[in-house]
């Protein structure tokens, strides 16, 4: 199942207004069991939106298993987006405290507190894109890594961690664990 099989669910996810309880509960769904928190920042919010689909359109989405993770805050500086977004997450990097500042109040309130995000994003392990690819990708949380990249540049408070949804390959039938590159519980 691609992107491009949801096409119908998406146009009514767009045409009617679907709320996302609705959505979730389409049976067009229901084999890919992932988090509702991915479900609804991937899928819902992107799943017909043209450059998206044209960075992650080719991933079988059935071929992803979800886990929320931790990862050292200097591993996000690195991290590269889908090629239409290719640069985005520097601009907000440039100035993390506008970004933080035109968001509800209290997403500030808890970068200050907590120095991270209030809503871990979404990460993909690059071999799904290809699999001699290596490393993790910000599919959804531009915005979030951006900030987390320009509150490290200015020494603002961030966490040594941060919590993010990482999808891996799904290990091959008889295969009980594939190697993680994306371990980063160091």
């Amino acid at each position: 199942m691609k992107l491009s099989d949801l096409g119908p669910l998406m146009a009514r996810r767009r045409d009617s207004g679907l709320s996302y309880g609705r959505f979730r509960a389409d049976p067009e769904l229901a084999p890919l069991e992932w988090p509702d928190d991915v479900l609804e920042q991937v899928l819902f919010g992107h799943g017909d939106n043209a450059p998206f689909v044209y960075d992650y359109g080719n991933i079988d989405l059935r071929d992803i298993v979800w886990r929320l993770e931790t990862i050292p805050a200097a591993d996000f500086n690195e991290m590269s987006t889908g090629a239409s977004d290719a640069g985005c997450s520097e601009i907000y990097a440039e100035n993390p405290v506008h970004w933080v500042t035109v968001r509800p109040p209290k997403i500030g309130r808890h970068w200050e507190k907590h120095g991270t995000w209030l809503r871990p994003p979404i990460l993909i392990d690059r071999r799904l894109l290809a699999p001699s690819d290596s490393g993790l990708q910000v599919v959804e949380g531009r915005t979030r890594v951006g900030v987390l990249r320009g509150r490290l540049r200015e020494e603002l408070h961030v966490a040594s961690n941060h919590q993010a949804w990482v999808g891996h390959p799904t290990p091959a039938p008889g295969i009980e664990n594939q190697p993680n590159t994306a371990d980063h519980a160091r």
